[in-house]
């Protein structure tokens, strides 16, 4: 299995149409991003190939490839102003496997560590992630990698006909 990952610097118009389709997968919306309600979480935006562009001024963007397929995407942003802990030097970061095919096969697992080289590599001392409650896949994961817990924000997202804890995680870099 040859996974790539590549930093996006140019979105093309099959970039984006990907994007799109993962930010509008009903089974990966509620993974994505918080939603105060049902409204919220059934509704769908379009990105634009600006919108993405724009996202690249504040974002560290990096596309999966698995076997030449482009299955995710992941990314990172440097002391954004959502830090549960305010620790100049923090990476907040994201990961999304879009393609069912990139599910199950320790993609996420090569993605996180290969992001935290990047990130090591940029100078910076510390990680800090959101993991909604209802994910325990990727809470599996990210304790595996040595990620630990440091806040719950109660009532964060709306999934399911309720809300749920966003879990803060950090993880020093050695």
């Amino acid at each position: 299995m040859t996974t790539q990952f590549i930093l996006l610097t140019e979105p093309t118009l099959p970039i984006v149409e990907a994007f799109n389709r993962w930010e509008s997968n009903p089974f990966l919306i509620p993974f994505t991003r918080p939603h105060k309600n049902k409204e919220e979480l059934d509704n769908v935006t379009v990105l634009t190939r600006e919108e993405l562009s724009k996202r690249l001024e504040n974002h560290h963007i990096y596309l999966i490839y698995n076997e030449g397929e482009l299955i995710g995407e992941m990314n990172y942003m440097v002391d954004p102003e959502h830090l549960y802990k305010k620790e100049p030097g923090t990476a907040w970061i994201g990961i999304t496997i879009g393609e069912q095919e990139g599910r199950g096969k320790g993609i996420g697992v090569k993605a996180m560590q290969y992001i935290e080289d990047q990130i090591k590599k940029q100078g910076l001392k510390r990680i800090e992630l959101g993991v909604f409650e209802f994910n325990t896949q990727a809470q599996k994961l990210y304790h595996k990698l040595g990620y630990q817990e440091i806040a719950r924000l109660e009532a964060f997202t709306y999934w399911q006909g309720k809300m749920w804890a966003d879990i803060r995680m950090e993880k020093y870099l050695m």
